[in-house]
């Protein structure tokens, strides 16, 4: 059955277009310092009405949330900057779902599903994010561990495509028959669009081109296209009750090996907890790494003492530890702490979870933040987020005062959590035959983190994209993917991995679906696969 589309709904604004210099300035250039960003317009729409009016226009569009993209993928080359800033309402939510405009921030969102005990437990480290910017990348993070990525938690969008009209798709409504096709019917004619036939990798995290699977759901479709098929106007989530206790725990480790073996014995227990549903067993729902070279800019840019944290001089690297637990009071948790260890201790998660802490040696050193201490709480993850803001406040100062062909130049792959520390062997080796400074931090638990390149020189920035191209062939033969969350956006180099990944005839298929749904090429052009 074909998916109907419609006329766009809502009025049309009187102001939806700025062409101001100021307006235009702020919006060339993405976290990733991507070069040479250039607009004629900034569009910031409010209805339908006026997302159709931005691509009546007929020249390229480039949709844009928080331009807090790692890939150049929002970084315009020309044309209109379309800006979800004003696509911002929020629905009441109904059971366990809500309907919510793109351009909602995340921090946003979670604030306001809190004041109705309600969680939307993927989101990405990065608060400030939109809701269209995560569905457009798949985006994932620290919990997705244990919750999945935002696919998992999309259950309808609506999304103006290239021609004007709009289609409302709904989960479980159109899936891929046989035929492999999805057919879209309405106001902008007739569209045929085949889903390629490439096997993706098969591991948590994703964000590598067109969905593409057999019976996949037309939702899938658009949910990591990066913007490149439509233009996400609102989205379904799905909602789960808000979690009772969250503890985090910043835990040092003296080197690597004695952090994965600690954070193997955690995931393992939280996989039984999972299955026997015991009350009493550890549930943590993600753990993330920081390496020695991020604790060296942690302290470089004084984070600890802003964030009132220490660690031995001894330590490695640090582990921050994201552990749910169920009601209790400050008393009650402290209380358990003090007796975990004693012969006759008490039998709760939180107690397991020192326990398990102690036998690795690192219970002495760890820093906690109990449920309900949101201060502390904001002081771990404070530390966390520091390493990606040091890192490219180092990367825009290295482009501004040495080459400004100097961008973000990092990798973002993924591979099974068995095989995570031969994957670390192997950035290491790359990385030191190079001569470059690189920090790693990211999401151990998914055996998923970033080696960012620290540039001295644009020859740095070229020497660590011959890396990552290497580094994505080991990828893949680990049975990881090379893109694991961030997308591809124009960065040259994961182009290249998503054609290292699924080879020319890959691509192709991706350019079938592309002509399918935007004949003209017109969104958010260059992004995936180049012009």
């Amino acid at each position: 059955m074909p998916i109907v589309a419609r006329a766009p709904m809502g009025a049309l604004s009187t102001d939806l277009f700025d062409r101001s210099p100021e307006a235009i300035a702020a919006h060339l250039e993405d976290a990733a310092h991507y070069p040479g960003g250039t607009a004629d317009a900034v569009a910031r729409p409010r209805t339908e009405a006026d997302i159709a009016a931005v691509l009546a226009e007929g020249r390229p569009v480039l949709t844009v949330g928080a331009q807090s993209s790692l890939t150049g993928g929002a970084t315009p080359t020309g044309a209109i900057v379309l800006s979800t800033t004003r696509l911002t309402t929020i629905e009441p939510p109904t059971g366990r779902e809500v309907r919510v405009g793109a351009g909602v921030p995340l921090a946003t969102l979670l604030e306001d599903l809190a004041r109705n005990g309600l969680d939307f437990p993927p989101v990405p480290t990065y608060l400030g994010a939109t809701v269209g910017g995560i569905i457009a990348t798949n985006a994932a993070g620290a919990a997705t561990y244990k919750y999945g990525t935002t696919r998992q938690w999309v259950e309808g969008l609506t999304v103006v495509l290239a021609a004007g009209d709009v289609i409302d798709i709904r989960r479980g409504q159109h899936v891929l028959d046989a035929s492999g096709v999805f057919v879209i019917d309405g106001p902008g004619g007739r569209r045929e669009v085949p889903v390629p036939t490439y096997v993706m990798p098969d591991v948590v995290k994703r964000s590598a081109g067109y969905h593409a699977a057999p019976s996949m759901d037309v939702v899938d479709l658009f949910i990591g296209a990066e913007g490149t098929l439509g233009v996400i106007a609102a989205a379904t989530l799905r909602l789960q009750p808000a979690r009772a206790g969250l503890c985090y725990a910043l835990v040092p480790c003296v080197d690597e090996p004695r952090a994965l073996a600690l954070v193997g014995d955690l995931r393992r227990q939280s996989h039984e907890t999972w299955r026997t549903q015991d009350p009493a067993g550890i549930d943590v729902a993600a753990i993330e790494h920081m390496d020695g070279r991020s604790l060296q800019i942690l302290r470089e840019d004084g984070a600890d003492r802003k964030y009132e944290v220490s660690w031995p001089a001894s330590a490695g690297l640090l582990l921050l530890i994201q552990l749910e637990l169920p009601p209790l009071t400050q008393d009650d948790a402290y209380e358990q702490i003090s007796t975990a260890l004693d012969q006759d201790g008490p039998d709760t998660p939180l107690a397991r979870f020192c326990r398990v802490l102690d036998a690795h040696g690192v219970l002495d050193d760890t820093e906690l933040a109990l449920p309900g201490d949101r201060k502390r709480a904001e002081q771990l993850l404070g530390v966390r987020e520091a390493v990606p803001a040091g890192v490219n406040a180092r990367v825009g100062r290295a482009k501004r005062d040495i080459d400004g062909r100097i961008a973000k130049t990092a990798a973002d792959m993924v591979v099974p959590f068995e095989k995570f520390g031969e994957m670390m062997d192997v950035y290491r080796a790359g990385f030191a035959r190079r001569g470059l400074d690189v920090a790693t931090w990211g999401h151990v638990s998914d055996g998923n983190v970033h080696p960012n390149v620290l540039p001295r020189s644009y020859e740095d920035v070229e020497a660590g994209k011959a890396a990552i191209l290497e580094f994505g062939v080991e990828v893949a033969r680990l049975g990881g993917c090379p893109l694991a969350e961030h997308g591809v956006g124009r960065h040259p180099v994961k182009q290249a991995l998503l054609r290292q990944l699924y080879g020319d005839e890959g691509i192709e298929q991706m350019r079938r679906v592309k002509r399918a749904l935007d004949p003209q090429g017109l969104l958010a052009p260059g992004v995936l696969f180049g012009p």
